[in-house]
């Protein structure tokens, strides 16, 4: 069994103050796989202490400086992306080739990104024509505390760390502790690349420990958080009486506008990106609303596929469905399963238990609902699993009815032929990001929501200026 029960602070590995071990169980096969420790105040004491030492130094390196330490932790990832593929494996449950092509990879995308941003922020410039003297800086916020998810784990700390790292702040890392593996590792990483002792530190914990003390301690200026609402809301209260800025990025519940005149592709990537990761992935699409007169297709249509995924070991490649992370998960999941049945909608797949021919591991049956109605709590709720709810709306103005009828509002698409009407559906929409006709937001594009889903905004320039203040000056000297 793997043993990492130690933190990284102030450029070493730390045996936690008082130990406290934590399981990490291997969601395919239910086993315990690793065992980390839970980090104590001490310990978050100890790592802000770090990054509060370390930020004169790093902040006032060049950026150009700064970005070369991050080039030199790629060169560490390329030799080990393996392991990183193999961690995120084993901890939330990815099957071998989403591990290894989908969610590692997102680690060396967003330093990417983040590096190819650097140079589009105006670090120190002038405020304008006809302002002589006057000046605008942009500084680090201070130390930061990044607090993220276990279901893209890579992902969540390599869009914080690195824009973080960019802007010149030090920082308290606090992975997941149902999906620690990678983090361990992303420190390690940073360690063999040289990144200065003190920049970066991980403290393993949970919420109510090291999570609620990053967030009251008065030494952090800034907390990023990936993860619930309800989590969300407990950090801003908890972050209150120090004043210090929160940026959240949680949970969704994607419309997905499919009209009759979307193409051939549009359902069926629509059921494959809904149940992508198992469901959790908080910019899904999971309901699905589809144009009257299509349907009646578009339902025959997304069951035969839903039906047609298949679920097994993670150790295997191939395309298919791995487990959701843990029996929490997999409970809830069930759980609203049955209330959408309770409720009346149709079910047209999948439905409570396990998936045929499995016997362990948290997997669930990739689950339609067809005949939803919007006021159901399946079509309200965020239900962090692979099911799709499917509603029919009459026109345009139905469909933006219902979609914007949640208490989310992330990521929405538009499936269209016709442009004109992409472009109404765009404006009308209330999200951080729509998405129409599969096409990509862009290299740099921001990721981040308005409503429930938080209004932090991550990746490209955006991502940058979260860690950064504004300091606008007189009388400069030209």
């Amino acid at each position: 069994m793997i043993e990492k029960k130690q933190f990284y602070i102030d450029g070493a590995w730390v045996s936690p103050a008082v130990a406290r071990d934590y399981p990490v169980i291997d969601p395919a096969t239910e086993e315990q796989v690793a065992v980390i420790s839970l980090g104590g105040q001490a310990d978050t004491d100890a790592a802000v202490a770090a990054a509060t030492a370390a930020f004169p130094a790093w902040s006032t390196l060049t950026v150009a400086d700064r970005i070369q330490h991050i080039a030199n932790v790629m060169t560490v990832y390329e030799a080990r992306a393996n392991e990183m593929g193999e961690a995120i494996r084993m901890e939330m449950g990815a099957p071998f080739d989403f591990a290894h092509g989908a969610q590692a990879p997102c680690m060396p995308w967003a330093l990417e990104d983040a590096v190819a941003a650097a140079d589009k922020i105006h670090w120190d410039a002038p405020l304008g024509d006809g302002t002589p003297g006057a000046h605008i800086l942009h500084e680090p916020i201070g130390v930061v505390g990044l607090i993220t998810p276990w279901n893209w784990p890579i992902s969540q700390i390599a869009l914080k760390v690195f824009p973080a790292m960019i802007a010149g702040c030090t920082m308290v890392l606090k992975p997941s502790e149902e999906a620690p593996l990678s983090g361990v590792l992303f420190a390690d990483m940073l360690h063999e690349a040289g990144v200065p002792a003190g920049v970066v530190n991980m403290v393993n914990g949970d919420g109510p420990g090291v999570g609620q003390q990053l967030s009251t301690h008065e030494d952090v200026a800034m907390i990023s958080f990936t993860g619930s609402t309800r989590a969300g809301r407990l950090i801003t209260k908890a972050a209150a009486d120090t004043l210090k800025r929160v940026q959240l990025e949680l949970g969704g519940k994607g419309a997905n506008v499919v009209f009759a005149d979307a193409d051939d592709g549009a359902v069926e990537w629509s059921v494959r990106d809904c149940m992508s990761n198992s469901g959790q992935s908080c910019n899904a699409p999971t309901r699905m609303l589809v144009e009257a007169s299509r349907y009646d297709a578009a339902v025959i249509e997304a069951t035969k596929i839903a039906a047609s995924i298949k679920v097994g070991p993670t150790t295997e490649a191939g395309d298919h469905m791995g487990p959701v992370v843990n029996k929490t998960q997999w409970d809830k999941i069930q759980v609203m399963i049955q209330v959408g049945i309770d409720e009346g909608a149709h079910l047209t797949t999948g439905g409570t238990g396990l998936p045929e021919n499995v016997n362990r591991g948290f997997y669930v049956r990739p689950t339609i609902f067809a005949d939803v109605t919007n006021d159901m709590r399946v079509a309200q709720e965020e239900i962090f699993g692979p099911v799709l709810v499917i509603i029919p709306f009459k026109d345009e103005a139905d469909a933006i009815r219902i979609a914007n009828d949640t208490p989310y509002g992330l990521t929405n698409y538009v499936q269209s032929t016709d442009g004109a009407k992409r472009n109404r559906m765009a404006r009308a929409l209330k999200a951080g990001m729509i998405e129409m006709n599969r096409q990509s937001r862009g290299d740099g594009a921001p990721f981040g929501g308005v409503k429930l889903s938080g209004r932090a905004r991550e990746g490209g320039v955006w991502g940058i200026e979260e860690y950064l203040e504004s300091k606008s000056i007189s009388g400069w000297e030209a």
